[in-house]
């Protein structure tokens, strides 16, 4: 029997918050920040099941799949945060990390009333986007009872895709769909079933080690640098430079005049630089090591 929503750990009433609008602004505060100090704990404990999501993805990405985020309201909205900072963070293709939400684009900026109750909608969403067997969905919903996210998970395992559930309650319905479940117990939150707080927080948490730990086991990253930056602006041409000079140790001069070269591909003037390549053969052998600066060094 499914639980009714008064017993979701996520809907349940905090303790610590009971008088919270008697409080000074202060104490208000620190209540909140103490619930918020549990959130990264409740992450550490499912670290080998991100590490098991991480994997996943990572290994569709080498089939040329893509990573597909489904959520309604804050999740959805960290989903699509998420996917579209890969690229100008990573160099990753826009259509690498796809974030899909109930109700479509409008409800990035404002509620759309029962979009998450429709679960056919998520279903459509991913027949829209021609999700296929190569792909990973990540279903996020706190409650783990989200009907548009659970119709995704449902239509994706029946095309063989790899599913993850990434929840704030036990034994949720979207962990028993998904291959890999994330359930992140962060407890009641400090304003009952104000999800948006504690579980989003956590939410964010874990789709930062997604996408971050696949890109860098997939080459977008050296050392601790994100090699892959696209210089879209200033600031990340600079970022560009700064990146060249400390993975090499070169000057402004020779970072500047290598980034050139190479057309501002920052992987690329990294490795004429270490090498001593020029900016063809450097390419080449990023190529050939699947954009690995190690292995081409």
């Amino acid at each position: 029997m499914s639980l009714s929503l008064q017993q979701f750990i996520t809907e349940s009433r905090n303790s610590a918050s009971a008088n919270i609008d008697t409080l000074s602004t202060l104490d208000m505060l620190t209540v909140i920040n103490n619930e918020d100090k549990k959130v990264a704990i409740a992450v550490e404990t499912i670290l080998p099941a991100i590490a098991q999501a991480v994997d996943a993805i990572k290994q569709a990405f080498e089939k040329g799949g893509r990573l597909i985020y489904c959520g309604a309201g804050t999740s959805g909205r960290l989903g699509i945060l998420d996917a579209s900072e890969c690229p100008p963070t990573f160099g990753s293709p826009a259509e690498q990390v796809i974030g899909l939400i109930a109700g479509g684009k409008t409800a990035i900026l404002k509620a759309v009333e029962n979009a998450e109750d429709n679960l056919a909608a998520g279903e459509l969403d991913l027949k829209n986007i021609q999700v296929n067997a190569n792909d990973i969905i990540v279903g996020i919903a706190a409650s783990g009872r989200t009907p548009y996210v659970i119709g995704a998970m449902r239509y994706a395992k029946s095309l063989g895709c790899d599913v993850v559930s990434l929840c704030c309650n036990d034994n949720s319905e979207m962990a028993a769909i998904a291959d890999i479940a994330l359930d992140v117990i962060v407890g009641p939150e400090v304003v009952t079933g104000s999800s948006r707080l504690k579980a989003g927080t956590a939410q964010k948490l874990v789709l930062n080690m997604l996408t971050t730990g696949s890109m860098i086991k997939s080459g977008k990253v050296f050392g601790n640098l994100m090699v892959d930056v696209q210089a879209t602006n200033a600031k990340l041409i600079e970022r560009q430079k700064k990146i060249i000079m400390e993975a090499t140790d070169c000057s402004r001069e020779e970072a500047e005049t290598a980034l050139n070269e190479s057309g501002n591909h920052c992987k690329t003037a990294i490795v004429m630089i270490l090498t001593g390549v020029d900016a063809k053969q450097a390419k080449g052998s990023l190529q050939q090591h699947k954009g690995f600066i190690r292995q081409c060094i």
